[in-house]
């Protein structure tokens, strides 16, 4: 990371507090909707003046399992940059967003790639038809815009993306991670550990880099089914 990147965490903490101001009296999606119709980078994750975003998305990819990807998800694409580098391993990506300003600009900065798909579509209430289809789901930097964000919410939702995989499918799960007291990290601690606790998921292996913490997830299908059953 060089100085210059200081910028794109204060950028991303005046965007992330916007967000969060409109969520709690317009609603997730106006929020979202609002931050990309003031800036078409929010997060400024696709400027060249900073490099750690492109460079944490390389290391993410290299934390997958060698080998190509059938079908791949990307739950929360904003720009749909993590999306074109699973596009290189993958035969098949498809890359969803709250978001539909996000889902029209990620097409646009995707259009080269053919085995690329963007969609509009909500991590809290996806379509039965997804069901099953993925050899890899990857959740990065998301969930922790949820609200609220507790056990339950997340029980839940590490139960519905493990029914997204296919037998012997991955997840990838990746957020922001800083230091163990900050309020930040502990959540992001908490979502680890709660999709860790899942009977969906076992968890296959889970690293700590600067500045986020990553777990991969073997899906568990028979679990899921004796939980539904239940």
């Amino acid at each position: 990371m060089l100085p210059a990147d200081v910028g794109l965490f204060l950028k991303s903490a005046r965007t992330d507090a916007a967000i969060q101001r409109q969520r709690d009296t317009e609603g997730p999606r106006a929020a979202f909707e609002s931050a990309y119709a003031d800036s078409a980078d929010p997060w400024g994750s696709a400027s060249p003046r900073y490099r750690y975003q492109g460079l944490k998305y390389d290391k993410l990819i290299a934390l997958l399992p060698q080998g190509r990807i059938a079908r791949a998800l990307d739950l929360g694409c904003g720009l749909g940059l993590l999306s074109q580098k699973l596009a290189r391993r993958a035969d098949h990506v498809l890359g969803l967003d709250l978001a539909t300003a996000a889902v029209e600009q990620a097409r646009g900065h995707g259009a080269a790639f053919a085995n690329l798909q963007f969609e509009q579509g909500d991590i809290l209430d996806l379509s039965p038809s997804l069901d099953g289809q993925f050899d890899l789901v990857v959740v990065a930097d998301v969930l922790y815009y949820l609200a609220p964000l507790d056990d339950l919410v997340l029980s839940a939702l590490a139960l519905r993306i493990a029914s997204l995989l296919r037998p012997g499918g991955i997840c990838l799960l990746a957020n922001h991670f800083f230091f163990a007291a900050d309020p930040d990290s502990k959540a992001s601690r908490n979502i680890h550990r709660a999709f860790s606790a899942s009977p969906g998921f076992a968890v296959m292996s889970e690293h700590r880099r600067a500045f986020f913490l990553a777990t991969l997830f073997s899906g568990q299908p028979q679990a899921i089914q004796s939980t539904i059953v239940a």
